[in-house]
């Protein structure tokens, strides 16, 4: 099988300080509104457990990096899988 290879979009996982329900809505925000102006993002994920915010896109890391920070978070970049 394997076939997967070609449709798979990598993830960039992102350590994000959220401290409330408010602080990932931010997050939440900034990324719909991306999404909705056809920025490639297929989808996100918020854990506010592991302070991570998962997004699966072609866009590179650096350029993905910086529209999470527009959410007024202090954020970085922990991997790409």
């Amino acid at each position: 099988m394997g076939g997967t290879q070609s449709s798979t979009m990598p993830t960039h996982v992102f350590n994000v300080k959220m401290t409330c329900g408010g602080c990932s809505g931010a997050v939440t925000k900034v990324l719909n509104r991306k999404k909705e102006k056809g920025e490639d993002i297929k989808n996100f994920t918020i854990d506010m457990e592991e302070q991570t915010v998962s997004v699966e896109t072609d866009m590179a890391a650096d350029d993905m990096l910086t529209i999470v920070k527009k959410a007024g978070k202090e954020t970085s970049l922990k991997e790409t899988v």
